[in-house]
């Protein structure tokens, strides 16, 4: 399979963050000029065992919130579901995206919309997930997001799923989470905010949401083996290739690793699942 940056190229379509510089640019723009496709903390094995957990099927109404450039989706359309949409606020990203097609019945488009405010009509989805986004946001625009999931779903059969990455564990010292936060911040350049597993659930619970299933996963984004596992051997090797051909890039993406490994004991990957909790008459 060509890797995202491959694809853009091949159909003339700018990547996030194109025209900027490498030293400058957020991380995951950074990956992806790289040629990486599979950019979720937990990489493609957490992201199945979530669509399994949400058990996408032919009648779901899929709705995907910050979808990047479409590692995801593509693995969402192989279930079959009755439509897809993905919604982002990058335009080079919706261009991207804009260039998926389903395979028989289901019905995919794009839109250019922000997560937390897309829209879309009220319940018009059955399934909203969201990967890597959340992370980024602050508290506050953490609870818009998931707000608006919580509208999104149809809520006799919404479900709700979220890949993020997480603090472990439960009870860390909050000094060294703001100092593992702040190293994020400076390796990443986007101003990322993990929580705590009991964190994430509680920010669902408070939204709205009961959750009902929760998976974590080591957060080896750029280690070798996740990197082949989740991109395939060759596709792997183009990317190391590309990088080794771009000093800037290069140090840019080891920086980051050390900082992933310096803080590998309280970094993790976390998937969970939630429904919306019923009303009371």
């Amino acid at each position: 399979m060509a890797s995202t940056n491959d694809q853009a190229l091949q159909q003339n379509i700018s990547l996030p963050g194109d025209g900027l510089d490498a030293a400058r640019m957020p991380g995951h723009w950074l990956l992806a000029r790289l040629g990486k496709r599979v950019l979720r903390p937990g990489g493609v094995e957490l992201t199945r065992w979530m669509l399994d957990a949400l058990g996408v099927d032919p009648e779901d109404r899929v709705v995907e919130l910050a979808a990047d450039l479409g590692a995801t989706a593509r693995l969402t359309l192989t279930r079959r579901p009755a439509a897809y949409t993905a919604v982002d606020r990058d335009v080079a990203a919706v261009a991207t995206l804009s260039t998926l097609t389903g395979p028989g019945p289901t019905e995919a488009r794009a839109v250019r919309s922000d997560a937390a405010a897309t829209g879309l009509p009220d319940g018009c989805a059955t399934v909203v997930y969201g990967e890597a986004m959340l992370t980024m946001q602050p508290c506050p625009a953490k609870r818009r997001v998931v707000r608006e999931a919580r509208r999104l779903l149809d809520g006799s059969t919404g479900r709700y799923a979220l890949h993020e990455l997480c603090l472990l564990p439960d009870d860390l010292d909050p000094a060294l989470a703001d100092r593992i936060t702040a190293d994020l911040q400076d390796a990443i350049h986007v101003g990322a905010r993990p929580l705590t597993p009991s964190d994430w659930s509680e920010l669902l619970i408070t939204e709205g949401f009961t959750v009902t299933a929760q998976k974590t996963a080591p957060m080896a984004l750029l280690e070798p083996r996740r990197l082949i596992d989740d991109e395939g051997l060759i596709p792997a090797l183009r990317i190391a290739g590309r990088a080794l051909r771009d000093p800037s890039a290069l140090r840019r993406v080891l920086h980051m690793r050390h900082v992933f490994r310096r803080h590998s004991a309280h970094l993790g990957a976390i998937s969970l699942l939630a429904v919306p909790t019923p009303t009371r008459a």
